[in-house]
């Protein structure tokens, strides 16, 4: 019995191995999920409520302090366990997701 082998062209290699990378590298962007929420809000049990994006909107006047919280668990309008540090929460899920945060 004779083994036929398939050659794979080089560009079908490249190609294939961008379509991984890029594969890989979608699965944890780099923009984390984030919520809008009130920092004067914040409880034990429940964490911080949950307001209108508008109200974390720069150049907008707000009755709240409003700030944006980043990979926070979220239920029932409000979200805990996550960290108002943009950059944190990017190293928490980065390359590969490697991190505690997932993704």
């Amino acid at each position: 019995m004779a083994e036929t082998r398939r050659r794979l062209r080089s560009s079908t290699v490249v190609l294939g191995g961008m379509g991984v990378l890029a594969a890989a590298l979608s699965a944890c962007g780099s923009d984390p999920d984030r919520r809008c929420v009130d920092r004067d809000s914040h409880g034990y049990i429940n964490g911080y409520k949950i307001v209108a994006d508008r109200n974390c909107s720069s150049g907008t006047t707000s009755a709240t302090d409003a700030d944006w919280y980043y990979d926070a668990d979220v239920s029932g309008g409000y979200a805990d366990d996550g960290t108002f540090s943009r950059s944190e929460a990017v190293d928490r899920g980065g390359f590969g997701c490697s991190g505690s945060g997932g993704g």
